[in-house]
């Protein structure tokens, strides 16, 4: 890669925040500054602080990384109701990044940051030159998924996310009980220990949970067909997410697709796979280099 891709044309400068829907956003802004610009979007329970093993390698092949706390995790950015946190809302805030930037980018999401990037490629395909989603599938193929698999059953928590201050509550005084579940779910005591400090501590979980409660709002709005090169990543010991909507998100994307998926590990790519995650990542962006 070089900076006379035309996807580095954006902006010479850090991007160290930027605002959209009155909201401020932080962003981890790092590698060169002419490299072919890499979004990076985080997914639950975590922060951009999780794509530094990743970025770290694509910052090697000359790329630039701009990984935002997202909606509900920047300190700036913690709006109160669950409407602002449906989908249009999240696409909304990635776009006004890649807006911030100046030119089209390569996106990756992992787990809901792979959703909003379904949505934000679906429905701005003028602002994403490559798609890399990891874990979880197109929201079109997770839905077909939830009654030709055992999809349903791996996502009960959706429900358990749903009554206000609930897990909060667990959080603070029993956070055994939401670490237990984590910690079986394959976070390391490090990784605990990280949610604990970074998204409990920070204040970031109440909007973190927010993303699953305006869950009945973002489903009156259907993820569109994606029309730009993509690759979706996922783990064979992913507890979260079954086969089934990995196999079936083929069918919504009318571009060059790449299914990869990755032997003997979980759902957190980015932290537990990070060279095999970052492999994916420089094949999808140099599908379009030339």
């Amino acid at each position: 890669m070089t900076s006379s891709d035309p996807a580095a044309a954006g902006t010479r400068e850090r991007i160290h925040t930027f605002t959209h829907d009155s909201l401020t956003f932080d962003v981890l802004d790092d590698g060169p500054l002419d490299g072919p610009p890499v979004v990076l979007l985080h997914g639950f329970p975590e922060r951009a602080s999780h794509w530094q093993e990743v970025s770290e390698i694509l910052h090697r092949h000359a790329l630039r990384t701009l990984a935002p706390d997202q909606r509900g995790y920047s300190p700036g950015a913690r709006p109160r109701g669950r409407t602002a946190y449906r989908t249009s809302k999240l696409v909304g805030d990635v776009v006004g990044l890649i807006e911030r930037y100046g030119a089209p980018v390569h996106l990756v999401g992992h787990d809901w940051g792979a959703a909003v990037a379904w949505a934000t490629a679906a429905g701005r395909p003028d602002l994403v030159r490559t798609l890399t989603t990891v874990s979880v599938p197109h929201p079109v193929a997770f839905l077909a998924s939830l009654t030709s698999s055992d999809q349903a059953r791996r996502s009960w928590y959706f429900l358990a996310f749903q009554p206000p201050l609930v897990v909060e509550t667990l959080a603070k005084r029993a956070p055994h009980v939401m670490e237990g579940w984590l910690g079986k779910g394959g976070l390391s005591e490090t990784e605990l220990a990280r949610f604990r400090q970074e998204i409990v501590e920070y204040g970031a979980l109440p909007g973190a949970l927010g993303w699953y409660r305006a869950l009945p709002f973002s489903l009156r709005t259907r993820t569109g067909r994606v029309q730009v090169p993509t690759t979706h990543v996922w783990s064979d010991r992913d507890p979260a997410l079954a086969r089934r909507g990995a196999e079936l998100t083929e069918d919504f994307v009318d571009a060059p697709y790449e299914l990869v998926v990755l032997h003997g590990v979980n759902h957190w790519i980015p932290t537990q796979a990070p060279e095999a995650l970052a492999r994916a990542i420089l094949a999808r962006v140099d599908s379009v280099a030339a």
